[in-house]
């Protein structure tokens, strides 16, 4: 059956995003069909918040996994 999977961080965390999907792709033994992600301003009070200090806050990095379970 297929079924997806959703992941969300942040542009300044995409080490740790990369480690999260690979984990969570060799602990669960899912045959992925696609991934595809995408990059977006971050927006919200974080955004605002991180715009006082930074000049250009992290985006947010999103991404969609399809995969079939055995």
């Amino acid at each position: 059956m297929q079924q997806v999977k959703l992941f969300k961080s942040i542009e300044a965390e995409v080490g740790t995003l990369e480690a999260e999907i690979n984990e969570w792709i060799r602990e669960s033994g899912a045959r992925i069909i696609s991934l595809d992600g995408n990059i977006a301003p971050q927006t919200g009070a974080l955004a605002e918040q991180a715009g006082a200090q930074m000049r250009y806050p992290p985006s947010d990095l999103f991404v969609l996994m399809l995969y079939e379970t055995q």
